[in-house]
């Protein structure tokens, strides 16, 4: 058996509980899933992600359309109006 270290540290129970729902939904446990992420943070040299705060912009229209908020329109005319209209 090849020797293991073990890491510990503390995270959201929320958090905890939706990721693993996650990689167990991708067929993977915990251990395997922060293994990859490690694993790919050596090969990258870095964060296997580019971490950046949200643009203000983006969060907003990421609420407004998680809530259904927002302009609706009835035809692709419509839409392509407001669009060009911006």
């Amino acid at each position: 058996m090849t020797d293991t270290a073990t890491i510990s540290f503390r995270t959201d129970p929320q958090v905890k509980r939706q990721a693993k729902a996650l990689y167990e939904s991708m067929g993977l446990d915990l251990s395997t899933a922060l293994n990859m992420f490690l694993r790919q943070s050596i090969t990258d040299n870095g964060m296997p992600f580019r971490a950046t705060r949200e643009n203000p912009v983006n969060a907003e229209a990421r609420r407004q359309a998680d809530a259904r908020e927002g302009a609706t329109f009835d035809s692709v005319d419509a839409l392509m109006k407001d669009l060009m209209d911006a």
